[in-house]
């Protein structure tokens, strides 16, 4: 993965980590700001995520984007939202970060 790619990941996850609180925000206490918030907010990721998928291929780059985001997501869901999950799915957030690693480090050990 390139600097530049690797940067447009976590700025869009960063982007779409904003956008689901937004709208956690907006289920909380509804207003159409806080829905035009959420929509720019998803538009301008999925605006980044289409560079991503250029740079990557769809595959790659939705399936990374994907189990970051799960991972951010719930950080901020359990931090700042008060949100638990059980056992089992805390174990498919452990088994989506091993994903991510063999989706990321799996060129390298492949033969060419």
């Amino acid at each position: 993965m390139s600097t530049l790619g690797a940067l447009q990941l976590g700025v869009t996850t960063i982007i779409f980590m904003l956008a689901g609180s937004a709208a956690k925000a907006w289920t909380l206490a509804p207003s159409l700001p806080r829905l035009a918030l959420v929509l720019v907010l998803y538009s301008l990721g999925n605006l980044i995520m289409l560079r991503l998928i250029r740079e990557f291929g769809m595959g790659v780059a939705l399936s990374l984007s994907g189990i970051v985001q799960l991972v951010a997501v719930n950080i901020v869901a359990f931090t700042f939202f008060g949100e638990r999950v059980g056992t089992l799915q805390g174990a498919g957030i452990v088994l989506a970060v091993v994903a991510v690693v063999l989706i990321t480090l799996g060129p390298y050990f492949e033969s060419p």
